[in-house]
């Protein structure tokens, strides 16, 4: 027998995929700033990553690529933060989950395939060829315009304005550029029904 995605509010969904991010931001905010809060919030978040993960597998029946993705990263990046005591590697997981979806979804472009229909298929009934063609380019380039805003920010904010723009700011623009993409995607087929849990799901690593 084959495991199928289980049916789970989109709103479970959108909590599993933004719940680390956002107790990561809390756990540094309470554990007290400077290289100690941000040491603790970093543990806390790779423990938050993982329940995730488990989350999505056994209560949600799926774990997206890109969660799986992060998780990688967040574990990898997140010791390398803690055993040296440096933010900037936690802070590079972002780009580079950004870069790599970005390229990978641009290249996909070129040879004709519209790979976003994997890693979102499920919750985009409806929507043709043509639809999925077009929703992989305007993410490809969004991703990859993320990834320089990621940089820019890293490179020139503290710490603690970083994550508060990147838990906020970031997880904002992203909505409002899912949403910004309802119009073209329901002229191409999509099921009016499942534009709410198009932006519940909206991807906010």
């Amino acid at each position: 027998m084959t495991d199928q995605p289980k049916k789970v509010s989109g709103l479970v969904t959108f909590a599993v995929d933004f719940g680390p991010l956002l107790i990561f931001f809390l756990t540094y905010k309470f554990a007290g700033n400077g290289i100690p809060g941000m040491v603790t919030a970093t543990l806390v978040f790779m423990v938050a990553i993982v329940v995730a993960v488990g989350i999505g597998h056994f209560v949600l029946g799926r774990v997206s690529p890109m969660l799986w993705m992060s998780a990688v990263l967040i574990l990898f990046f997140g010791g390398i933060t803690i055993y040296l005591h440096d933010a900037k590697f936690i802070q590079m997981k972002p780009t580079i989950i950004y870069v790599l979806f970005g390229a990978a979804l641009l290249i996909g472009l070129a040879r004709g395939k519209a790979l976003l229909r994997w890693l979102f298929g499920p919750i985009f009934p409806g929507l043709n060829d043509d639809g999925w063609m077009k929703l992989s380019r305007n993410w490809g380039i969004f991703f990859l315009v993320l990834a320089g805003a990621n940089e820019v920010m890293r490179q020139t904010l503290s710490f603690d304005t970083w994550l508060t723009v990147k838990v906020w700011g970031m997880t904002i623009v992203s909505m409002l550029f899912a949403l910004a993409n309802m119009p073209m995607l329901l002229r191409h087929g999509l099921d009016p029904e499942s534009e709410v849990d198009a932006v519940e799901k909206t991807p906010v690593e």
